[in-house]
């Protein structure tokens, strides 16, 4: 399977961040309720303050595009966008996975 994968880089206000992660984590059923997303994940990062990724999984490109224009996906990110100081997306086509699924074992 081919997967359309778009991540987003975003620097939130100053302070913010506790509070954009539970607003991500409340309204995230928005994108992993449509049956199109493989899955999401919001990352922070390690090394620059206020700097957070979501990456979101797609079956393909055209069905990602048509949930980026849809009132559904306005309405999730104008619920993030009072912790957003700036942010950039990129997409990308999954050459190759090698994930492991692992339950609970190391």
């Amino acid at each position: 399977m081919a997967v359309f994968r778009i991540m987003l880089r975003m620097q939130i206000k100053a302070g913010m961040g506790p509070e954009f992660e539970k607003a991500w984590y409340s309204i995230g059923d928005v994108i992993s309720g449509h049956p199109a997303n493989l899955g999401q994940w919001l990352l922070r990062s390690g090394d620059e303050e206020n700097l957070y990724y979501i990456m979101s999984d797609w079956v393909d490109e055209p069905e990602f595009r048509e949930f980026e224009k849809s009132a559904q996906h306005l309405e999730h990110r104008q619920k993030l966008h009072p912790y957003r100081e700036q942010g950039s997306m990129a997409t990308m086509h999954v050459v190759y996975d090698m994930l492991k699924i692992r339950s609970g074992a190391r």
